[in-house]
């Protein structure tokens, strides 16, 4: 059994106040994390204060990291740093960063490589564009994605990766994919993983959806048989909103 994971990513949203009162309003609604587990992917400056006054049950993820250790790299974080200040998760190859930082294959899977040098839990993102999906290509495309991503990282660390299947096409834009279409893909996801490793691997590796994920379809998502939690924008700005989609993990 696969424990559900709902991750919210705030962008480039929310200043300090603003993403400490969030964490008071939900910290004590928030489930138990041996049932669900709930992150919060922030803004680097505001990590930090986050970790130290997350509850028991959140957990503070960061929305990218560098894939070297230190060095001449203006800007960027290090896997170093957010481990030393007790982040635990890091998005990866979300494809906002793929699209606008030329983020490639071969820098994600360094980075995916780097990640669990410092302990760090990456939810690697991958997904199509809508040219994509209607000519029917997304099994390939994604497949091709995953492929590259998971070079060179055993067995026991893909056990512990989450991987967001993202349609581009469905980020912030209202459209979603069916959650038949969403499974099918995770389903495919999961083949693709089991090729490469075995079943067990498979079977351990939980994937979330992303894509226009609100608190009217997440119920729908979230009983499909491979969907194992949602990787959240916009409707995680909100607090009662987040905890709505935290609490769909429990049924």
């Amino acid at each position: 059994m696969r424990k559900p994971i709902i991750a919210g990513n705030w962008k480039m949203n929310k200043n300090r106040d603003e993403a400490l009162q969030f964490v008071y309003a939900i910290n004590k609604e928030v489930p138990e994390s041996e049932l669900v587990e709930s992150v919060i992917c922030a803004q680097a400056p505001v990590l930090r204060d986050l970790v130290k006054r997350q509850g028991d049950n959140l957990r503070v993820g960061a929305q990218t990291m560098h894939e070297l250790d230190n060095g001449a790299y203006t800007g960027e974080i290090s896997a170093d740093l957010l481990d030393n200040i007790g982040v635990t998760y890091v998005i990866i190859g979300h494809s906002e960063r793929r699209a606008y930082y030329n983020e490639t294959d071969e820098k994600i899977n360094k980075k995916l490589h780097q990640a669990f040098r410092y302990g760090l839990t990456p939810i690697l993102c991958v997904g199509e564009s809508l040219e994509l999906r209607e000519a029917g290509d997304t099994d390939n495309f994604v497949k091709d994605q995953v492929t590259k991503a998971l070079k060179g990282l055993g067995s026991e660390q893909v056990k512990e990766l989450v991987i967001a299947y993202e349609p581009i096409w469905a980020i912030g834009t209202g459209k979603t994919a069916t959650s038949e279409q969403a499974n099918d893909t995770i389903k495919g996801i999961r083949g693709v993983v089991k090729d490469l490793y075995d079943e067990e691997t498979a079977e351990a590796l939980r994937m979330q959806y992303g894509g226009s994920v609100k608190p009217h379809n997440v119920d729908e998502l979230l009983a499909q048989s491979d969907i194992d939690g949602a990787l959240v924008g916009g409707a995680s700005l909100d607090p009662e909103s987040f905890l709505t989609l935290v609490k769909a993990g429990l049924k």
